[in-house]
This record gives structure tokens, sequence and C-alpha cells, in this order.
């Protein structure tokens, strides 16, 4: 910015220059000469303050572009993480992934924990229901024996389903 003010000007200065120039060439005494180069002088100025406008507008735009180029690349580099942040993400990623492998394979042995006393339960009441019914079948039996028992007095041999056979009391 401080060249451009520099620049800026030394062309304001080379124009006052020249207009300097016209002034002197104009009082001279050869005047359809220095008419002539007066004109010229002054259509060649005119020219010069009008690209050297063009130009100090043109450079603006570009200073404005390149204003709001730096501002983008501020906001986008605000916007992105860094390489340490990325790789402590990474490594918390990473951290977090063997902590659930490990809880998955925690509820594997406890779902095969759950199978196994499941299977045990059942086998548990198993065992009951036929204990149970085995309680129920002597029962039945010795009701049946106490029956034949009054009503015969006689006590049957139930071991051996070939013969008949008992005791009498």
């Amino acid at each position: 910015m401080a060249a451009s003010a520099g620049e800026s000007q030394g062309v304001e200065r080379l124009l006052s220059y020249a207009e300097d120039l016209v002034a002197v060439l104009c009082v001279s005494t050869d005047c359809d000469d220095n008419a002539q180069v007066g004109a010229g002088v002054q259509r060649l100025l005119s020219a010069c303050r009008s690209e050297s406008d063009d130009l100090e507008m043109q450079l603006k735009e570009y200073q404005e572009k390149i204003h709001s180029c730096k501002e983008k690349i501020d906001k986008a580099k605000a916007e992105t993480i860094t390489d340490d942040e990325l790789n402590a993400l990474q490594s918390k990623m990473e951290e977090k992934l063997q902590e659930e492998k490990q809880l998955r394979q925690e509820l594997r042995v406890l779902h095969d924990e759950l199978d196994d006393l499941e299977s045990q339960r059942l086998s548990i009441k198993e065992r009951k229901d036929a204990v149970k019914k085995k309680k129920k079948d002597t029962q039945k039996a010795e009701r049946t024996l106490s029956m034949c028992l009054s009503v015969t007095n006689i006590i049957p041999n139930l071991e051996d389903q070939d013969k008949v056979s008992g005791c009498i009391l």
C-alpha cells in the first residue's frame, strides 16, 4: 500500500510537471508551433490523467479482491482443524472403538453365561417336575397299596409284575 501511495505521488508530480511544461510552451514566442505542441501535450496530458485514473480504480479493485481473498482464507483456516487436533480426535476415536470392542466381548461372555444359566434352570425345572411326578406316582402307589391292604388284607408284590403275589396280613 505504501508503494502504491509513492507511485501515485510520482504520477501526480509527473502530471504537474507536464502542466508546467504546457504553460511554458504557451508563453513562448513561436506561437503556431508552440500552440500545436501545446495542444498535443494537452491531449497527451489528458490521456495520461485518464489512464492514471483508470489504473488507480483498477488498483483499488484489485486491493479489495485481495482483501476479500485474505478474509476467505482466514475464515477457511478458522473452520479447518489442525493436524494435532485431528490426531487427537483420531486417537480418541480409536480408544472408543477399542472400548466398544471390549464391551462387545464382555457382552458376548455375559450372553453365553446367561444362556448357560437358562439351560441349567430348565434342567433343574425338568428334574423338579420329574421328582414331583415320581412323588405323585409314589403317593398313588401307596394309596393303591393301602386300598388293597384295607380291602383284602394282602400286600401285593409290585416288583414282579409278571406274577400275582403278595403277603397276607
